[in-house]
Formats: structure tokens, C-alpha cells, sequence
């Protein structure tokens, strides 16, 4: 579950009876974080097993949502740029560094879990051309364990975005159609047991995507 319109997600949480979900709490600050952890209580949610860590949470936040969700894997972006606050030393074996606009260091990579890859930033990243990131993920991946990916929409043409500066980007977060996820099919060899949807789009087409991506990945076997 991406968290930008979290409230209008947790209320389709609950219409279709879902029991388990990715989260990613890139997005959220300390206050509104503690808004959602209450609403998902009141919801059928028993397993969360891949979360997307921002570095302002404390040990004991990430104690709670182990306890609470039978967390089994997490993510960080590269702590070069994002460094790390806390402690997070007793979860370096759960925590898999993504790629984003930099591919994580060995260093990094040595000391936490392995790589979580991002496969729109690969792919993005390709067809930008940028050589030297794709020689480097291919490094990473084929000799890092991989413990968990995202999965989001790939476009034909690069699309304004803005994060820090307005830029143009060839993945989104943002899926058309369900096209938009055919890209995987290249990276079938990387893929993971444990794959989550990182889309702002409603639960309902998240669910959409999930069949799709299932059926991409039995008809690869």
C-alpha cells in the first residue's frame, strides 16, 4: 500500500477483505504514521512482510510493527544519501538496500541484508541509456542476495515528476495500463519471493496489477 490518499486505501483495505499488504511509509512523518498504524488496527490485516523504512523511525517503532505484522523483510534507500539516525544494527539482516537514483555500495550491501531492487528505476535507468548503472545492477544483483523488490509502471516517453527539482522520469508511480508492467518480463530471472506493487493508484487496480504480475510470472516458468 503506497501512502499518498492512505485514508481512502484503508477504507478499500476493508471492502475487499484483505489480510496482508506491502507498505510503503516513505511519505509520512512520525504524526501521521501514528494515524495510520491505528486505522490499520481496525482493520483485517494480520501480515505486512515487506516494509519500506524512512530513517526518522526508532527501534521501537520498527519493534511494534515486527511484532504486530510478522515483518519478514525491509528496505532503505542507499544510506550515503539517506543516512541513517538510529541504531538499526539488530535488523541489518532484514533490511535490503534499494536501488534508486544511485546503485547501493558493496559496502552496504556487505553489512545489511542484500539488495531490494527496484525494477522501474532499472529499467528507467536503461532506457535512459546510463550504461554504467546498468553494468553495476547487474554486478549487484548477480552476486548480492536479493530479498525484496518493487514493481511500478514504466512509461514509453519520460514524464515530468517533481521530488526535489522538477525532472522527467521513465517510471511512475502513476500506472495507465497495465502494459505499463510488461518491462518485467526481462528481469524474470531477478525476481524474488518477495515482490511488492509501489503504486499511488487505487487498491482496486493495485489488485489488477497483482493478477497481471502473477500471470507474467507463471507463464515465465
Amino acid at each position: 500500500m503506497n501512502l499518498l490518499g492512505w485514508r481512502s486505501k484503508i477504507k478499500e483495505v476493508k471492502r475487499f477483505g484483505l489480510t496482508e499488504i506491502a507498505l510503503f511509509l516513505t511519505g509520512l512523518g512520525k504524526r501521521e504514521r501514528e494515524s495510520l498504524y491505528r486505522a490499520l488496527e481496525d482493520t483485517a490485516i494480520k501480515k505486512i512482510p515487506h516494509i519500506h523504512l524512512r530513517t526518522d523511525m526508532s527501534p521501537e517503532e520498527i519493534d511494534y510493527l515486527m511484532k504486530t505484522y510478522k515483518v519478514e523483510v525491509f528496505n532503505l534507500h542507499p544510506t550515503v544519501q539517506w543516512p541513517l539516525i538510529y541504531d538499526y544494527s539488530k535488523y541489518f539482516s532484514k533490511i535490503y538496500i534499494e536501488n534508486a537514483e544511485t546503485v547501493p555500495s558493496e559496502s552496504e550491501l556487505k553489512k545489511m541484508g542484500g539488495l531490494c531492487v527496484d525494477f522501474s528505476h532499472w529499467e528507467g535507468k536503461r532506457l535512459e541509456n546510463d550504461q554504467n548503472y546498468d553494468k553495476r545492477m547487474e554486478y549487484m544483483a548477480g552476486i548480492y542476495k536479493i530479498g525484496c523488490a518493487h514493481i511500478s509502471a514504466v512509461k514509453d516517453k519520460p514524464t515530468p515528476v517533481v521530488i526535489n527539482k522538477k525532472i522527467e522520469m521513465y517510471d511512475s508511480h502513476i500506472l495507465d495500463d497495465l502494459s505499463e508492467i510488461d518491462y518485467i518480463k526481462k528481469y524474470k530471472k531477478y525476481l524474488p519471493n518477495i515482490i511488492s506493487i509501489e503504486l499511488e493508484n487505487s487498491i482496486k487496480k493495485q489488485l489488477e496489477a497483482k493478477e497481471y504480475i502473477e500471470k507474467i510470472i507463471s507463464d515465465s516458468k
